[in-house]
């Protein structure tokens, strides 16, 4: 797969746990991924360690050279499979975000400072811009910034003016660059899964008919994505392809949407 996407992404995100369901560790994922030259960017949900278990993996991180950090609360424990497992959320997205920061700034944290140096991590936040809440969605943006977000990666975006409101009364005031979430759907009944299961998914009727009516449903789901690409490169600074266990189509929907090379 590395050898598809090489060359045609910036870098590839590698999920911690999502929807609470069991998966190999993202720390690894991304080393793996490092090794085989493409650029990861790890991301670290809070929902199943303690501080020092995230202080811990942030250190391990940047020993082993990642950079590129997404910071994020986590999926809750009943959105996944193992429902009874305990969730431990000591911190939540900004308050990882924080400690990011400390230790960018050398900070050891219990006093003085860290032996080997401040580390360098890039870190990022998530953000929804079809939250039902505008305030609310402002007021944590606002916070995560505050803690040292320097970009922000969104949920799956079905709603580009939703998306271009988003990035101008929010993120383009904040100066946070912008990647949007682009879903590939692969058909009518994966869309209903993913509205069902996925938190915080809204994928409208519209598209849903057009999947269910399409007499290729895999192609059309690429056919979809690849216009949303095309639509969210024009409002924001680039874009998340989200391929669950369909990687291999990335280069298609980027031939669709017009990306022939490696953007710069």
């Amino acid at each position: 797969m590395g050898d598809l996407l090489k060359g045609r992404v910036h870098a590839v995100n590698v999920t911690d746990g999502s929807r609470a369901v069991m998966r190999m560790s993202s720390l690894a994922v991304c080393r793996l991924l490092q090794d085989g030259g493409l650029e990861p960017v790890l991301q670290m949900a809070c929902r199943d360690r303690n501080r020092i278990a995230l202080q811990a993996d942030l250190l391990g991180a940047h020993a082993l050279g990642l950079r590129n950090l997404l910071c994020l609360t986590g999926d809750p424990v009943r959105a996944g499979d193992q429902i009874d497992a305990r969730p431990v959320n000591e911190f939540d997205s900004v308050k990882l975000l924080q400690q990011v920061g400390a230790l960018n700034r050398g900070e050891d944290p219990r006093d003085g400072a860290l032996a080997d140096g401040p580390t360098e991590l890039f870190a990022g936040c998530a953000a929804d811009p079809q939250s039902r809440s505008w305030s609310g969605l402002q007021r944590r943006l606002q916070r995560k910034l505050d803690a040292g977000a320097r970009f922000v990666q969104t949920q799956m975006v079905m709603d580009a003016a939703a998306l271009e409101r988003f990035q101008r009364d929010l993120a383009a005031p904040m100066q946070l660059p912008v990647l949007a979430g682009v879903f590939l759907l692969k058909s009518a009944k994966n869309a209903h899964f993913i509205n069902r299961m996925v938190p915080g998914a809204c994928i409208p009727d519209d598209l849903i008919e057009r999947l269910d009516r399409a007499a290729d449903p895999a192609m059309e789901g690429i056919t979809i994505a690849a216009e949303q690409v095309k639509r969210y490169l024009g409002l924001v600074q680039g874009v998340h392809l989200m391929a669950v266990r369909a990687e291999e189509r990335i280069p298609r929907i980027l031939d669709l949407s017009g990306i022939s090379s490696l953007p710069v």
